[in-house]
């Protein structure tokens, strides 16, 4: 058994604002699962907080981490047997917004100071100095928010092994050399090869610099990330480093999401069952308000408005798709000229186009489930889930073919018919796009081709049984190395 401190700045049910929180739950549990002791490490956000009161918490530790007074409660991940230790320190923790920013949607100006502290902690625990009766031997830290903790453990010799994922490079975690000072981090820090990126604290430099091992959400995102075009200034060191980078695609939660059992749908299917699938698109177009038509190809979209997930492609192309009688649902938010730009388009749409800015689990469940193509344009995307749960229920991904998307769909284009599972387009353009979906509707059209199609996506293993185990192979790895250098 390894016993492992999995440090995470969001995890679903909790807190979420994107897949880190889904991956954050489900692969400490998978690894529970495999006889590992898992242990979550979280900030204090108020959902947190609430959910230890209404699951039971154990204060267990009063902490003083410079001015700031910390208390660490435990308790247990609601629906997991997987124990959760909160970080609670309310003058940067206890906020209205999500993780990162304030209500109107600006970064928190303090937030090198809040994950700074909660690397601390994270370390403190790490190497026995809580009190706490549990160290672990490896401490798995997950994107920028958790970029000091490899740094600040890196000077104790008998430090546990450590690990560091990347799920988006894009975001680094950049602050001036003013809030590197004030941080009060070590001088010798402030160099191109540790912590200083172009003049600013780079918090994932730290990660990707000090940790034994790095992994990344997919093998073809872990390729991207060391060529320039993806790297965001960091390919030169990923190179350096790509000895030690292990792409290993995500998985997803079975249990949450399930055709034949999930708890958002009215009606349930299975691969042997798929005419009943026809009952949650009727469901769906009844929730969202568009015409009770059987024969209208229905698309989908959940994602953040935002550039990198090719909001823009799609609104470009939907009029030519609405035009032409196909029907769309879209759910999400992000940049207000994408949130007005899909409000206006649904508006000249009536019936034919449903927008529903914010984010609802429920509807995202009925939306996959319920649509006959999922879109997801996205320009980079180091794994997706997605598409993932798209194929789970037997609903065919149009997808554009980076990162892990190329890794889990498969055009009949590129592949033996017995192997696809889905469309791709090569090029984040408009036209692409278009093409994709074109050839992805004519698929549809034809009965045999689209059920083979999704019989094929269904049969497909997504659990993380098989990604856990890669993840404790590293684990051991870095353990024995690590055991090497102390008994040297």
């Amino acid at each position: 058994m390894i016993r492992v401190l999995f440090v995470t700045s969001e995890v679903y049910p909790v807190i979420k604002t994107g897949g880190l929180a889904d991956v954050s739950a489900s692969l400490p549990e998978a690894l529970h699962q495999q006889d590992q002791d898992v242990h979550i490490l979280l900030p204090g956000y108020p959902p947190a907080m609430a959910a230890a009161r209404k699951n039971g918490s154990l204060r267990k530790a009063q902490l003083r981490i410079g001015v700031y007074p910390v208390t660490l409660w435990q308790t247990q991940l609601p629906g997991s047997s997987v124990t959760l230790w909160l970080v609670d320190c309310p003058p940067l923790f206890d906020r209205p917004g999500n993780p990162y920013q304030n209500e109107e949607g600006s970064d928190w100006w303090d937030n090198a100071h809040r994950y700074h502290l909660f690397a601390r902690v994270a370390t403190m625990m790490a190497l026995g100095q809580a009190d706490l009766n549990w160290i672990p031997d490896v401490v798995h830290c997950n994107d920028w928010q958790t970029g000091l903790v490899p740094v600040l453990m890196n000077s104790s010799y008998k430090r546990p092994a450590t690990v560091f994922t990347i799920h988006n490079l894009a975001y680094q975690g950049l602050f001036s050399h003013e809030t590197f000072r004030s941080l009060g981090l070590p001088d010798s820090l402030w160099r191109f090869d540790q912590l200083e990126f172009h003049g600013q604290l780079s918090f994932i430099k730290g990660g990707l610099v000090f940790s034994d091992r790095l992994t990344t959400v997919s093998p073809g995102y872990a390729k991207e990330i060391c060529n320039p075009h993806l790297g965001y200034g960091l390919d030169g060191l990923l190179r350096h480093r790509e000895h030690a980078l292990t792409g290993i695609l995500n998985g997803i939660d079975t249990r949450q999401w399930d055709p034949e059992s999930d708890p958002y749908l009215d009606h349930h299917y299975d691969v042997d069952h798929l005419l009943d699938k026809q009952q949650c698109r009727k469901d769906l177009q009844q929730q969202v308000g568009l015409e009770a038509n059987t024969e209208a190809p229905l698309l989908g979209f959940v994602g953040r408005f935002v550039e990198q997930k090719g909001i823009d492609l799609l609104l470009d192309v939907l009029p030519a798709l609405l035009d032409k009688g196909c029907q769309c649902v879209i759910l999400g938010s992000g940049l207000p000229e994408y949130e007005q730009a899909a409000v206006q388009l649904a508006g000249q749409y009536p019936g034919r186009l449903s927008v529903t800015l914010g984010y609802n689990e429920a509807l995202a469940h009925r939306i996959t489930a319920g649509v006959d193509l999922f879109v997801m344009p996205s320009r980079f995307e180091p794994c997706g889930l997605n598409q993932m749960y798209s194929l789970r229920y037997g609903t065919l991904p149009v997808v554009h073919r980076v990162g892990g998307l190329r890794d889990t769909v498969f055009d009949p284009q590129h592949v033996p018919f017995d192997q696809a599972n889905g469309f791709t387009f090569d090029t984040p353009e408009r036209s692409a796009l278009l093409a994709a979906i074109t050839r992805a509707l004519e698929g549809f059209n034809r009965p045999n081709t689209r059920q083979r199609l999704q019989r094929n996506g269904m049969a497909g293993d997504y659990s993380w049984q098989i990604r856990a185990r890669e993840y404790i192979d590293i684990y051991r790895q870095i353990l024995a190395a690590r055991q090497s250098i102390i008994d040297d």
